[in-house]
């Protein structure tokens, strides 16, 4: 048997008002968080998408800046995929026996920190150095996704705090060690047959 950290001693209070107020929310809010919560990461791809197309009218190097984006946002949630194997705490509602909106994920599918929140802060942050606007929407995008998490009751609020911040932290080292010096890597890309993913033609 595997031992796991139980979390509800940090905010479980918090988090059973949360579902509590779910549980008596009316059905129409309650079904549309849990669609943002299930399927709203889609958004950020669709963002990372406009912000990359846009890129290549500015030149290699902002599109390799927007290119890079995708692969951070992968970097962050290895990173927190990591983070959840070496604490291993159980999902809220196994600890403290409630019935979320969201099914109760099986024992080993740990909760902290949330792999949502980190994917959209890492997104989010990584999209502000592509274009404030849509990093701006990612953002508030990002936040809403957060807190969807309580929401449904897949995640404790320190899980989905924990990993908004493995995600911005994540994001904003990478894309900071990139805009550092892109030039060469955009050089070499451009010269290669991937020449048109950094530049319009």
């Amino acid at each position: 048997m595997i031992l796991a950290f139980d979390g509800s001693s940090i905010d479980g209070a918090a988090y059973t008002d949360i579902v509590d107020l779910a549980r008596h929310s009316p059905a129409w809010l309650d079904d549309t968080v849990s669609a943002w919560s299930t399927y709203g990461l889609g958004l950020f791809a669709v963002l990372m998408a406009i912000g990359w197309w846009h890129a290549r009218r500015a030149g290699a190097t902002t599109s390799l800046i927007a290119l890079a984006v995708p692969f951070v946002v992968l970097v962050a949630y290895a990173v927190n995929t990591g983070l959840k194997l070496l604490v291993r705490e159980d999902r809220p509602c196994q600890s403290l026996h409630v019935t979320p909106l969201e099914a109760c994920p099986a024992p080993g599918d740990w909760s902290f920190p949330s792999n949502h929140a980190a994917i959209a802060a890492a997104a989010a942050v990584a999209l502000l150095f592509v274009s404030r606007r849509l990093g701006a929407v990612a953002v508030v995008a990002a936040c809403v996704m957060a807190v969807s998490r309580v929401w449904v009751g897949a995640h404790y609020p320190h899980d989905v705090v924990a990993g908004v911040a493995v995600g911005a932290v994540v994001a904003l080292l990478a894309m900071t060690a990139l805009r550092r010096n892109p030039q060469a890597l955009a050089q070499r890309i451009a010269a290669s047959r991937l020449r048109p993913l950094l530049a319009a033609t």
